[in-house]
């Protein structure tokens, strides 16, 4: 492979891995996100009404 491609190769998985751990950090990091957590029980659409 040529320096051109190892320099691209390289920046890009060097920028997702940046981006991973970037992205870990603000779901760990973030005070009060557990408050802001939903599962699909949580969710009431328009269409579905409980007498």
């Amino acid at each position: 492979m040529t320096a051109g491609g190892w320099l691209v190769m390289i920046l890009s998985v060097g920028g997702m891995t940046a981006l991973l751990g970037w992205c870990i950090y603000k779901v760990v990091a973030t005070p009060g996100s557990t408050e802001h957590l939903h599962s699909q029980a949580d969710i009431e659409t328009p269409d579905v009404k409980e007498d």
